[in-house]
């Protein structure tokens, strides 16, 4: 298992330098192609145009550093797996039953996303704002429906883990329990990316504390491709964190999120997810429970949702919010953590 640790940090490490290399050049072009945020004009959140005017013309689409790196190290290393064996054999964790679904998922999401951002960028959509929260579900539903499929048909997965207690089959019900995994990640994602740093922080701890589940289950494949997505994102963060010179935009958070869900299903984690990404699941519900006061009661509960927005209206500085939400996570993964492995070894 050393080398299998070994084999894990050397791809975490290699995909941080290639990512640090590259994020650079991918700035330059992001400006040179004017591929800048461009802020919804929308009246019903002035809070939040208040708030964010003066980060208007910002690169976006910076999420491209993240998975595009992820995806530029899997390919190469199957590439010199191909062509000389020995070592790269060793080093590929490209793999049908345990990576080619997360990888997949990345591809598809940020292909999705990044469609969202150039229609974004080119003031396309609704308010100039690119796709709208409603067309975003549809897409999102899509998803999650042959991701169901696939999972609940063609590899006849039924059983969902409750620690402490242990499998439980649910037969039929793993269907739409699977769509509400995929798609609250997917949106809990986008609505957490919002300040500088944040979903960069709070994605890394999670797929941080999803590599160590897989690598415990022996599932090291998809431990070594959550090693890559931690490393490209640390060198992400170097240059996304306060002030960012980019943005992570859709076509990050998609990838994100919706490949979060899928590794959570895969390591049959899926009721543990909630701590490792706490802070995504506090932003969606701060939403939802937003939308429903107004609609309902005709008042808001916050000054301005996602709850960053708030935290920032009432006078915490964007870096101060970052940082404590980081610390939230952290603890809260951490929780998480502490929970699957008492599970693990109290059977």
């Amino acid at each position: 298992m050393a080398l299998e640790v070994v084999r894990i940090i050397a791809v975490s490490i290699i995909s941080f330098v290639i990512a640090l290399i590259a994020t650079p050049i991918v700035i330059r072009s992001l400006k040179r192609l004017k591929m800048g945020k461009q802020i919804r004009q929308d009246a019903n959140a002035p809070v939040y145009m208040s708030l964010h005017k003066g980060k208007e013309g910002t690169p976006t689409m910076g999420g491209v550093i993240i998975w595009g790196t992820v995806l530029f190290v899997a390919l190469s290393i199957l590439v010199f797996d191909w062509l000389f064996d020995g070592f790269w054999s060793y080093m590929n964790f490209i793999d049908r039953a345990q990576t080619y679904l997360p990888l997949a998922a990345l591809f598809i999401g940020a292909i999705f996303g990044l469609a969202d951002d150039l229609l974004g960028v080119f003031k396309i959509g609704t308010l100039g704002g690119g796709i709208n929260m409603r067309h975003k579900f549809a897409a999102y539903i899509a998803l999650a429906l042959i991701g169901a499929w696939w999972f609940y048909y063609r590899l006849g997965i039924r059983e969902l883990h409750v620690p402490f207690y242990g499998d439980l089959n649910v037969g039929w019900l793993y269907f739409p329990i699977f769509m509400f995994v995929i798609i609250a990640s997917a949106f809990s994602a986008n609505e957490t990316d919002g300040l500088d740093g944040l979903l960069g922080g709070v994605s890394l701890l999670a797929f941080g504390a999803l590599s160590v589940v897989a690598f415990a289950l022996g599932k090291t494949d998809l431990a070594v491709m959550g090693g890559a997505i931690v490393g490209s994102t640390l060198a992400f963060l170097w240059f996304n964190i306060f002030p960012a010179k980019f943005f992570m935009g859709d076509t990050g958070s998609m990838a994100i999120g919706v490949t979060l869900g899928v590794m959570a299903i895969l390591t049959n984690t899926v009721l543990l997810l909630p701590l490792f990404a706490i802070i995504p699941v506090i932003e969606s519900v701060s939403v939802i429970i937003q939308r429903t006061s107004k609609k309902l009661f005709k008042r808001k509960v916050f000054i301005s949702t996602p709850v960053h927005h708030h935290f920032e209206a009432v006078g915490w500085p964007e870096s101060q919010v970052t940082m404590r939400f980081w610390i939230i996570s952290f603890v809260s993964v951490g929780l998480g953590l502490v929970i699957f492995f008492m599970d693990k070894f109290s059977k």
